[in-house]
């Protein structure tokens, strides 16, 4: 892995984890919940889907090793903690589940690359990273998971999954793929969220 691709993904998985721990501190602060809470939530939306991807895959739970995946969880929580209810958007925790979609579907297929999981496999993984925290997320705090609304969300992380491994299988280095697949992938779900774009349900 060249030092530039190390770099992006570095990013890109801090990036994914901390704005997914902040959708699921939000979701606690819609809830008026404790503290520990905060921290339950945030640290179970960060790190879920790329738990779930590392035993899948067959590498060490990644902050099982790390203190700084568990660390940037519990300071999100803190933050979203002492921060005014009023300074947050109507919307924040959709917007900042957008962003960890991006940026952890992309990751999460990159990862799974490199372990050696052939393309399609390794697009499946993107989706399971970026989607099963926020599904946990919704599942812990009792309401309609995003998944089994009309809304494109599964979609927005598959495409940008995908379009990452067959840009990457083209020849594309990781991170030009990766560059193009992750703001094409916001830029789906934010029209989601934006526009109320969604996929035709079934009418039969």
């Amino acid at each position: 892995m060249t030092g530039g691709t190390f770099w992006l993904t570095g990013i890109l998985d801090v990036a994914g984890i901390a704005v997914f721990a902040m959708s699921g501190a939000l979701m606690a602060a819609r809830a008026r919940q404790t503290m520990v809470t905060f921290a339950f939530f945030a640290a179970v939306t960060g790190m879920g889907g790329g738990t779930v991807r590392d035993l899948l895959i067959g590498a060490p739970v990644f902050w099982m090793h790390e203190p700084i995946w568990i660390a940037t969880c519990l300071s999100v929580a803190v933050l979203v903690w002492f921060l005014p209810n009023r300074m947050w958007p109507v919307r924040a925790v959709e917007w900042c589940d957008a962003v960890g979609l991006a940026a952890y579907s992309v990751y999460g297929a990159a990862k799974a690359l490199q372990y050696g999981i052939p393309p399609l496999p390794a697009a499946v993984m993107g989706v399971v990273t970026a989607c099963l925290g926020g599904i946990f997320r919704d599942v812990l705090a009792g309401v309609p998971s995003i998944v089994i609304r009309p809304e494109i969300y599964v979609t927005a992380a598959a495409a940008a999954a995908a379009g990452f491994v067959v840009l990457v299988w083209a020849g594309l280095p990781m991170i030009v793929a990766a560059l193009i697949a992750a703001p094409a992938g916001f830029a789906l779900r934010a029209l989601a969220i934006a526009r109320g774009l969604a996929l035709p349900a079934y009418r039969r």
